[in-house]
């Protein structure tokens, strides 16, 4: 039996992240945003109908904006990667901070629209309208978008991750 007061140990004994160190961007957050994304874009046709409106129309323009935004994280997360883990060159501390907002905004918004979009494709399933199978189409190619530029987003996060001192020495 133990002296200590404290079952679980002294909050001494754990090792404290290192100074400046942030975690990834973790999985279960981006799907609580993608989730949240589902249920509006899902809301949004019936809202629209008991409304009198019109449901919005996907138009081709969604899916490529999101495949063009993926494209473009995704050259950032190679050119980082290959600067700074090939290269062993250290980027600007403003060009690390900037690129790493960058991708953590691009995951978090990129899940949302996605699941939007994913939410508003599914509630046209089995609707007999007539544009239905042309909006499910399209709201899945875009959230399909929206998966790569997310998946784009977390690969420039970690490209913008730099090693340890203690592992550099």
């Amino acid at each position: 039996m133990r002296d200590d007061p404290d079952p679980e140990g002294s909050e001494d004994d754990r090792p404290e992240p290192p100074e400046g160190a942030l975690r990834p961007t973790s999985l279960p957050a981006l799907a609580g945003w993608a989730l949240v994304g589902v249920v509006v874009g899902w809301g949004v046709h019936p809202i629209s109908d008991r409304m009198g409106a019109v449901p919005p129309l996907v138009s081709w323009a969604q899916p490529l904006a999101l495949a063009l935004l993926a494209a473009i994280l995704g050259y950032t997360a190679w050119a980082t990667w290959r600067t700074v883990h090939v290269r062993r060159e250290r980027l600007l501390p403003n060009q690390a901070v900037n690129r790493l907002v960058l991708a953590r905004a691009c995951a978090v918004v990129g899940a949302l629209v996605g699941g939007g979009y994913l939410g508003y494709g599914l509630s046209w399933l089995g609707d007999p309208a007539e544009l239905a199978d042309e909006r499910v189409l399209r709201s899945l190619v875009a959230a399909l978008a929206a998966l790569v530029a997310v998946i784009a987003a977390l690969l420039l996060e970690r490209a913008c991750r730099v090693r340890s001192q203690e592992s550099q020495e």
